[in-house]
């Protein structure tokens, strides 16, 4: 088989706009005759390494090698490649002929090669009959083949394509990748093309590169992008995906989800963390006695060619605690001069922490968020001096709270034996406490989830490492901006582990199922930053 040939080399591309690395080293070689999509979210980089390619900005740092010359110091006419930008950029006051022959007449070519070069170009994008047409009275997708013909008709060794369906409908959009590849193979250039969407990607690359934060996270073939992602973020970018935190046992054999599964990868360090993926397409719905793995319908969407469902196999852990809301004057202290206010709340310690751990003056201070100010000003009063008998013991401890003039407020500890919910099939427990707050605290904060789970000193945890921690989630049924006095539930919850499956049956919300795949369909990752 004969080897191709590199067309073009980007070598340690670095490239900084105001302070900021745009790209971060980049490392990629492009072959003659394919088509390369740089694939990525918008600010990852890659229409800028690609206007680097067409000479309009400088890279800061390295060389773009163009068959086997540095052609870094050269202006963009120099270059053997022309560039189709979403914006086309025709000439509205030209003809669909003379748009296409414009780049040709610039370099003084005859009437009659130019003639030839043209309608060549309009038999390639199917516009024959065309010619005479004023470019402002085609529709979108006319217009685009007109700016490919114009680009391409120069002969160009690359075509450079920043986006140039982005402005497209749906339908106009799908046929126009098909077209596109058609040219490409047909005219035999290596086509460079910057998209957002994993589908265009997919459709029509013979090289996908994936970006993000300006450095390429992989490069490969669309099969080997979607079929073996190198790590989240490319399973997550490129199709939908169920990423599942494991751990490698040894080659051939991963754990995820408290089970062993056999599967095709190797080369990892015995028990290394990792990310394990399984499509939605690769999972079967069978009987609960035939699955590798058990769990309920959460739920069913019909997508017209296939039906979305949602099973969950481990079920979050959740609590829920009381918000007892109080007048804004029953947490509040007047100095007698009226010049100092001072606010604090009751609130519940867990005596299994007392145990383990003495809570100091600043702890304090943050759990009843107390705080003095200047009722004129706004300007915040230090709390210079604490007053407290806190015992490891079941019970009610007063605690004073003072400024360096002397308005005190006094509020309750109260010690208790905090229950948590514990979750034997997740391996995780959740725990919080109910709490007081005022209408104020409520509707001044400004990150009001973060200080629910504060106030209730919300947490979770896996029961085989209390010192790992487990994300929580808080939920509530009030309106923040129009809180009343009251009790209010307030729930804090662990995520549950759910798949999503693609399939053709209907199955009901609700029922037991069981989930089954092989072990080619099972895809272990690096975890990203371990």
């Amino acid at each position: 088989m004969e080897e191709k040939k590199k067309l073009i080399q980007f070598r340690n591309i670095v490239k900084e706009f105001d302070g900021q690395l745009v790209l971060k080293g980049i490392n990629l070689d492009i072959y003659e005759n394919e088509f390369v999509t740089l694939l990525g979210p918008s600010g990852c980089g890659k229409t800028t390494l690609l206007r680097i390619l067409g000479g309009f900005i400088e890279a800061d740092e390295g060389q773009v090698i163009f068959d086997g010359e540095d052609i870094s110091g050269l202006p963009p006419y120099k270059r053997e490649l022309n560039t189709v930008f979403q914006k086309y950029a025709l000439f509205p006051h030209m003809t669909v002929y003379q748009n296409i022959a414009y780049g040709l007449k610039i370099k003084k070519m005859s009437k009659d090669v130019i003639e030839q070069k043209v309608m060549k170009m309009l038999r390639l994008i199917g516009l024959e009959g065309y010619e005479n047409k004023n470019v402002t009275l085609l529709s979108g997708g006319q217009q685009q083949r007109v700016a490919i013909a114009r680009a391409l008709v120069n002969e160009p060794q690359v075509l450079l394509l920043d986006e140039p369906l982005g402005a497209l409908d749906l339908k106009l959009r799908k046929e126009m990748q098909y077209e596109l590849k058609r040219i490409q193979q047909e005219v035999g250039i290596t086509f460079i093309f910057v998209t957002h969407d994993q589908e265009e990607a997919l459709t029509m690359s013979d090289k996908i590169v994936v970006m993000k934060d300006g450095e390429i996270q992989q490069a490969g073939t669309p099969q080997d992008i979607y079929n073996e992602p190198v790590n989240d973020y490319v399973a997550n970018f490129v199709g939908e995906s169920n990423i599942i935190p494991g751990r490698m046992l040894e080659d051939y054999k991963v754990r995820f989800d408290d089970k062993d599964f056999e599967c095709v990868d190797f080369g990892f360090k015995e028990n290394e963390p990792v990310d394990v993926v399984i499509r939605p397409e690769d999972i079967d719905i069978v009987s609960p006695g035939n699955g590798k793995l058990t769990g309920t319908v959460e739920s069913i969407l019909f997508k017209g060619a296939h039906y979305e469902v949602i099973v969950e196999t481990v079920p979050g852990t959740s609590v829920t605690v009381s918000m007892r809301v109080i007048k804004n004057a029953e947490n509040e202290a007047v100095s007698p001069d009226g010049k100092e206010k001072i606010s604090a709340n009751d609130f519940f310690v867990d005596i299994e922490d007392m145990k383990e751990k003495e809570l100091d003056d600043k702890e304090i201070i943050a759990r009843a968020d107390a705080q003095a100010w200047n009722p004129e000003t706004d300007e915040y009063i230090s709390i210079s001096k604490i007053q407290y008998d806190l015992k490891p013991e079941l019970g009610q401890y007063p605690v004073v709270f003072k400024t360096a003039s002397g308005t005190e407020i006094t509020k309750n500890i109260y010690v208790v034996n905090q229950p948590f919910i514990k979750n034997e099939k997740a391996g995780e427990a959740v725990s919080a406490f109910n709490f007081f707050k005022t209408v104020d605290e409520i509707e001044e904060s400004v990150a009001l989830d973060t200080d629910l789970k504060t106030w209730a000193n919300a947490q979770g945890w896996k029961l085989a490492n209390e010192d790992e921690s487990v994300d929580i989630s808080v939920d509530y049924d009030f309106d923040p901006e129009n809180i009343r006095e009251g009790v209010y539930r307030v729930t804090f919850s662990t995520t549950g582990r759910e798949f999503k499956i693609l399939t053709t049956d209907y199955i009901e919300e609700g029922k037991e199922v069981g989930l089954t795949f092989y072990p080619e369909d099972i895809h272990v990752m690096e975890k990203r930053g371990f």
